[in-house]
């Protein structure tokens, strides 16, 4: 999948997201990507903050 194919399908997920809910996950992608010692090209390393905050992204997105 090409980058502006996932851009397209993360769109349309969000899409469903509150504003409330737009405005934490900013604020968070902002913040992990700030943080240098984080390498978010690592698949692994962005998997294991997804799946940790699953719930949460979810309850957010209601």
């Amino acid at each position: 999948m090409s980058k502006e194919e996932i851009k397209y399908e993360i769109s349309k997920v969000l899409d469903h997201f509150s504003d409330k809910a737009l405005a934490e996950l900013l604020a968070f992608l902002k913040e992990l990507d700030t943080k240098s010692e984080v390498n978010i090209s690592g698949s692994s390393a962005l998997h294991k903050i997804l799946e940790e905050d699953k719930d949460l992204l979810v309850k957010l997105a209601q």
